[in-house]
């Protein structure tokens, strides 16, 4: 007999395909998670870098946000106590009993920094500098070897006290850099840590150590943005006119930056520069205000070199008296000297005393041009950011 026509349960096929499909899905749901988990260590996958960017950006505008809350007081609160301290409270998100209800909602993504935050107990007013990669190799510092926030207040007024005495540039360097640590490893960021990292930035410009300048110019920019009270139009001149010395117009400005005195110095530097004014631009860096003319110090001379290539071509001569009151020079013999470092100093009497000597410019003009291409064609600024 004919074997029966098998009959099938469409329903059953499709759950069974529907079971497949669901299977199949999954698979490739983990195979995807698998390839995106393998991406992130790759650091020429810009799809992983831009999240990884994305969570950073989150950390910090949640960091912004739960200082503006707290009036720029809530970092250093948090910082003072420890967290075991407020076991028994009901504490914020990020472990500080000082949160509200309102704080903002928490991103698996980002780390609660706060639960690992060390508070010092070092009583030591004065603390060498330790290297985190040499001196505390495979461990974390410990409270002992940290001073606290009140400790660290003595600390300033006891540096600020021994720079007034004319203490050594690199001790006090070295101590101010021990300062930073404690305040780095502590999370305090607040209008103390503003205060010492402009003082800190102030004293190397003083001593043209302008890699420690560059650095707490670049810290000092980041606790602006977090909205700490500073210096902000003082330090923003001084970042225009590092922008000159490096010959690089980037840069955004408030109006309320652009109307401060010294931001306007600093814009008027940049004009005068631009245009070719060297008349304007030796007053002003005669007139400098606050520290302004240390960081011009460091492209004057390049600024001067520039403005005696036009001179040498518009005159035959010139006197030495008049160099030295057009390019702001400290005396004529600093005038001279910088003529022979530029291999420029071609005088018309060389035997006569600095006031009387004049410069042949024609002669002058074509050794310019070559020694001018020479020292100045790259610009070297240590320490940039």
């Amino acid at each position: 007999m004919p074997k029966p026509t098998p009959s099938f349960n469409n329903n059953g096929l499709k759950r069974k395909t529907n079971d497949l499909a669901v299977s199949n899905k999954k698979a490739k749901k983990n195979a995807q998670k698998n390839a995106n988990a393998t991406r992130t260590f790759d650091v020429n996958d810009q799809t992983a870098l831009n999240l990884r960017a994305q969570r950073f950006q989150r950390e910090h505008e949640l960091e912004r946000t739960k200082h503006l809350r707290s009036n720029g007081q809530g970092a250093l609160r948090a910082n003072q106590n420890t967290v075991h301290l407020f076991k028994d409270m009901t504490l914020s998100r990020s472990g500080s009993p000082y949160g509200g209800a309102d704080d903002p909602e928490a991103d698996p993504n980002v780390i609660d920094w706060d639960r690992f935050t060390i508070v010092g107990t070092s009583q030591e007013i004065f603390k060498d500098y330790l290297r985190l990669t040499t001196e505390w190799p495979e461990q974390e510092p410990k409270p002992e070897q940290i001073r606290p926030y009140a400790v660290l207040q003595t600390t300033l007024l006891e540096l600020k006290k021994r720079w007034r005495e004319k203490c050594g540039y690199s001790w006090i360097c070295g101590q101010f850099k021990s300062l930073r640590q404690d305040l780095t490893v502590q999370r305090i960021k607040n209008d103390f840590t503003v205060q010492v990292y402009e003082i800190h930035a102030r004293m190397a410009l003083e001593s043209k150590d302008m890699v420690e300048y560059n650095q707490c110019q670049a810290t000092l920019k980041t606790l602006y943005e977090l909205g700490i009270q500073g210096k902000v139009e003082e330090f923003t001149a001084y970042r225009i006119l590092m922008l000159l010395h490096g010959r690089n117009r980037s840069g955004q400005l408030t109006p309320e930056q652009k109307a401060d005195p010294a931001v306007r110095h600093a814009l008027a530097v940049q004009r005068a520069q631009s245009m070719g004014n060297y008349h304007s631009l030796f007053d002003l860096y005669l007139t400098a205000p606050n520290m302004g003319a240390y960081i011009m110090d460091h492209f004057i001379d390049r600024e001067r070199a520039r403005a005696l290539l036009v001179i040498t071509k518009a005159y035959k001569t010139i006197p030495l008296q008049f160099i030295h009151d057009e390019l702001a020079f400290e005396s004529l013999n600093k005038a001279r000297e910088f003529l022979v470092d530029h291999s420029a100093a071609f005088f018309c009497d060389p035997r006569e005393p600095d006031n009387n000597k004049t410069l042949d410019c024609r002669l002058a003009s074509s050794q310019l041009s070559q020694t001018f291409e020479e020292k100045y064609r790259k610009v070297l600024i240590k320490g940039a950011i």
